[in-house]
């Protein structure tokens, strides 16, 4: 266990990293696990143009709306399709912790690049250690950051639905590692699959929590955790098994110059219903984007494509690496 404890940190962020996509596209790899990803019709490079238009588009709304977007480059080559999705890779901490994740697919793991967390530190931010889990790759076990793990910050709880994407024992050395509690369930996407990433199925925001109860498959988990989240006083918005294949789950909420905000797709946000929708609102302003080209290929909506950034402010000089 840390020697003391962590410093206190907020639900959400105010800055987040989005990486622009050199080479978007239908992964194979991640196929077989992902029941949200569909074959594209167009051609490779008609995808790519509107992969960039859907992320330039995204990035100038949280601009506008106050959030700091710290916008990293792709590579072109080797193709990494799903390199629009960095919060699978890397999480970055209020104790200047920036963790780095195994990878189920092999071409997945290209997506972790040193250079991109030198573009975060860069914009001003400060680390002051690395925990890698990514040696766990060799060992067939995988943890695919906060698509696998949903965190209430506050509260330094991680709940996370297990899948071939999300191996207990490697949650086991993040919650020693970072000092969270674990509340672990298994959740069905419908089809009798295992959801692939928890953050699909849940959000937690700082007063709320939306939840798809209907996915998870033990009545006992599935009271746990209820319980957990009303405990620490959040309103829970139940979404349905399918607006969760729309992605009603997939949001993220952010706190630019204090405000409290709730990034979604357009698409999540047509799927709800007038109650969950005021219930959402009663907690932020909703910023809704067009993403159907990532989310219809890619299997992966709005909070995918951000990973935000909780790392303290570079005081002088250079950030530490």
């Amino acid at each position: 266990m840390p020697e003391s404890a962590p410093p206190k940190e907020p639900q959400s962020a105010g800055a987040v990293l989005m990486i622009r996509p050199a080479s978007f596209g239908f992964n194979p790899q991640t196929a077989a696990s992902n029941a949200f990803q569909r074959r594209p019709e167009q051609p490779p490079s008609r995808l790519q143009s509107l992969v960039l238009e859907e992320f330039d588009a995204l990035a100038d709304k949280l601009a506008r709306a106050g959030v700091r977007v710290v916008v990293g480059a792709d590579t072109e080559s080797p193709a990494k399709p799903d390199a629009v999705f960095p919060n699978n890779w890397v999480s970055f901490h209020a104790d200047g912790a920036v963790v780095t994740y195994p990878m189920m697919a092999p071409n997945r793991r290209l997506e972790r690049r040193d250079e991109l967390i030198g573009t975060v530190l860069d914009a001003g931010f400060r680390a002051s250690r690395t925990v890698d889990l990514s040696h766990r790759e060799s060992q067939g076990k995988y943890l695919e950051g906060t698509g696998s793990l949903v965190l209430d910050r506050t509260q330094r709880i991680a709940y996370a639905s297990l899948s071939p994407r999300t191996d207990l024992e490697v949650l086991g050395e993040f919650a020693l590692k970072l000092d969270y509690e674990l509340v672990t369930f298994e959740s069905e996407d419908g089809g009798g699959r295992s959801v692939y990433h928890t953050n699909v199925m849940m959000a937690v925001g700082p007063r709320f929590a939306v939840v798809c109860g209907d996915s998870i498959t033990q009545a006992r988990q599935r009271d746990a955790v209820y319980a957990r989240l009303e405990s620490s006083h959040r309103e829970v918005v139940e979404i349905s098994v399918p607006q969760m294949h729309a992605f009603a789950g997939n949001l993220l909420a952010l706190s630019p110059a204090g405000a409290d905000l709730i990034a979604l797709s357009a698409t999540a946000w047509r799927s709800l219903q007038a109650p969950q929708r005021r219930a959402l609102e009663r907690h932020g302003a909703i910023l809704a984007a067009e993403v159907p080209v990532i989310e219809r290929h890619g299997g992966g909506s709005v909070r995918c494509m951000l990973a935000e950034i909780h790392l303290p402010a570079r005081e002088s000089g250079r950030a530490v690496r």
